[in-house]
């Protein structure tokens, strides 16, 4: 496994509560993913994904993506990872960014894969924020100034359709 996939799947464990103490998984599908029983986790994740749970739809298309208890299918986990990051769920997010960053279930596009891993490093609790930083900044590493300017500028859009434009805080220039 290459580490950049090993890295992916810590941080995925991590914002979806599946490791550490203080963040037991709740549920019998997230328990299954945790121990591994894949089959079981997507049987049990694939009803609250249909009635439109972020997490369970990111968890699932976690799984699409790397053929876990599912046939592997970037297509499906990337429609997965659409829905449920224009939900505002943080790991989807991440994972569609680097979804446009692969080119996995969509065409490969640097500017998008830098808009959604901007906004899940924004909305990402304080212990993922680092390495979601990271992973965007070694996107935006890829890009040219007016690209990463253009990634910034659908992040900001986007938050402004989500939010309203009063409750968008955008860094000031220099930061």
């Amino acid at each position: 496994m290459r580490w950049h996939s090993v890295i992916t799947a810590g941080v995925l464990a991590l914002s979806l509560g599946l490791v550490g103490a203080e963040a037991r998984p709740r549920g019998d599908g997230w328990a299954a993913f945790a121990r591994g029983n894949y089959v079981r986790a997507a049987a049990l994740l694939v009803p609250l994904a249909q009635r439109g749970h972020p997490r369970a739809m990111t968890t699932l298309g976690y799984m699409y993506d790397n053929g876990f208890g599912v046939p592997q299918s970037y297509d499906a986990a990337v429609e997965l990872y659409i829905e449920a990051a224009e939900r505002g769920e943080p790991a989807a997010q991440h994972l569609l960014g680097l979804s446009y960053d692969k080119g996995h279930g969509v065409d490969q596009y640097l500017v998008l894969a830098y808009k959604w891993l901007n906004l899940a490093a924004a909305a990402a609790p304080l212990r993922l924020r680092e390495p979601y930083l990271r992973i965007r900044d070694a996107v935006a590493s890829k890009m040219s100034q007016a690209q990463i300017v253009e990634g910034q500028n659908l992040s900001l859009d986007w938050q402004r359709a989500r939010l309203g434009p009063h409750r968008v805080v955008a860094a000031k220039p220099g930061l």
